[in-house]
């Protein structure tokens, strides 16, 4: 999908998604201190507001402008950085503590770029949680995306950055329950050296 598809997807509807910030980004991050943060990839934002309403000064980047504009009216009064712009391209280095990457499932190679670009904006000892659906959710999870070719596992993201320092915190397969159901999904935490 494009910036235009997008536009267009954000536009049909009220909200794409929820409100409420990620599950997983809330579980892993909750107890983060407030510092720098960069949403890559941010749709309408839930993240970005929730990390803005903790305490972070936050930078929500999405290509999708009508997505950005939904994110500024749910964010209110919440002070977030919006930017319309492509998380494959993105280039601030060294800016942030933390980066978030939720449910980018574009190709490898474009996947790979935005991993690479969120871990480059990382200041040392800044922290990269990503957030998306696994591989396996295609035969033995339920919703997401029906492509493979936009699919990823934990070890393809640690081979996105496998020449660069960073600890791992987490890298795993998760499930998340989706009504009656569950869906798989793939969660990455790294500090960078």
């Amino acid at each position: 999908m494009d910036a235009t598809a997008w536009d267009a997807r954000y536009a049909a509807s009220d909200l794409v998604w929820s409100a409420e910030p990620n599950r997983f980004v809330e579980a892993e991050l909750t107890d983060l201190p407030p510092g720098r943060a960069l949403d890559l990839a941010a749709g309408e934002g839930r993240n970005a507001i929730w990390l803005a309403r903790r305490g972070w000064e936050v930078t929500a980047v999405d290509y999708s402008q009508v997505g950005i504009d939904k994110g500024r009216r749910l964010a209110g009064d919440t002070d977030v950085h919006w930017v319309c712009a492509d998380a494959t391209t993105w280039d601030e280095r060294a800016a942030y503590d933390l980066t978030v990457i939720a449910y980018l499932q574009v190709p490898a190679a474009d996947r790979r770029a935005a991993v690479r670009a969120g871990f480059a904006s990382l200041r040392p000892g800044g922290t990269l949680l990503v957030v998306g659906h696994d591989s396996q959710n295609l035969t033995d999870g339920v919703g997401g995306p029906q492509d493979a070719g936009v699919l990823y596992t934990a070890a393809d993201l640690l081979e996105d950055l496998s020449d660069q320092r960073f600890d791992t915190v987490r890298a795993d397969r998760v499930e998340r329950p989706v009504e009656d159901a569950v869906a798989l999904d793939v969660l990455v935490r790294l500090v960078r050296r």
